[in-house]
């Protein structure tokens, strides 16, 4: 007898991109749960309007947070986890449906992504080995407390492979690609700041340097053309500016 499942996302104004990811998965769960971080753009509406949704509205204090209240939720014991931007293609979720099937399943599943920037699919530029732990057992996993970049904790974990791959449109505007890459670099400012000593120049231009070199040269950014440039030209830029925020917070709080 097939395991039933459930899918969770956590949103916050996402009305622009979420109907296609809920395309991919519709008539697949009874328990299809959106956390909603009272988003000011109709997303609550949206999902308030659909009768294949339980819509939850949470205060945000940050992604692992809210993601592991919303796992806590989850009425069934196995999980897919998705992001609005992301789709899951038929491959995948045929593979899923076959895995959940099986008599004996691991603690938690590998997925890999295929990241999709300015309307290109991108291969390289630190982005084309992409993976992310999506399915998983209610009761065995949970999000460690990065502010970026959050990931399943694994150790002690049985954790497989699949093969099929999720879509990620992870591109909207470059205004939303800029604005991001702010808030990111704040946050994980928060992450680094107990462990990063007095900040200089290594900081300051040595590390946003290597890492363009590492995703344009190393991880071969330039072979992704024009939309390789600039990803790894933004993402240098945010480990500048990463240590610009963690600096001027230490100056303003006289550390």
């Amino acid at each position: 007898m097939r395991r039933p499942l459930s899918i969770i996302y956590t949103t916050f104004n996402e009305v622009d991109i979420i109907e296609p990811s809920l395309l991919s998965v519709a008539g697949w769960t009874d328990d299809l749960h959106v956390v909603d971080s009272f988003s000011t753009d109709g997303t609550a509406g949206l999902l308030a309007a659909r009768s294949d949704v339980r819509l939850s509205q949470r205060k945000y204090s940050g992604p692992s947070d809210q993601k592991n209240w919303a796992i806590e939720q989850a009425r069934h014991e196995w999980i897919l986890l998705l992001d609005a931007d992301e789709i899951v293609p038929p491959t995948l979720r045929s593979e899923i449906a076959l895995l959940l099937d099986t008599p004996k399943l691991l603690d938690a599943y590998w997925i890999g992504r295929d990241n999709f920037f300015m309307g290109r699919r991108i291969h390289h530029s630190g982005w084309g080995n992409d993976r992310v732990v999506r399915l998983f057992h209610r009761d065995r996993a949970r999000y460690n407390r990065k502010q970026v970049h959050e990931e399943i904790e694994t150790a002690g974990l049985q954790v497989g492979h699949l093969k099929g791959r999720l879509q990620h449109y992870t591109f909207k505007s470059v205004d939303h690609f800029l604005d991001k890459t702010r808030r990111y670099a704040r946050w994980k400012a928060m992450d680094q700041a107990a462990t990063t000593p007095r900040i200089g120049l290594f900081h300051l231009l040595i590390k946003p340097i290597f890492r363009f070199f590492r995703q344009y040269v190393v991880q071969g950014g330039f072979r992704d053309g024009r939309e390789g440039l600039i990803i790894c030209t933004v993402v240098a830029y945010g480990v500048f500016l990463r240590y610009v925020y963690l600096l001027a917070e230490r100056r303003e709080s006289g550390k």
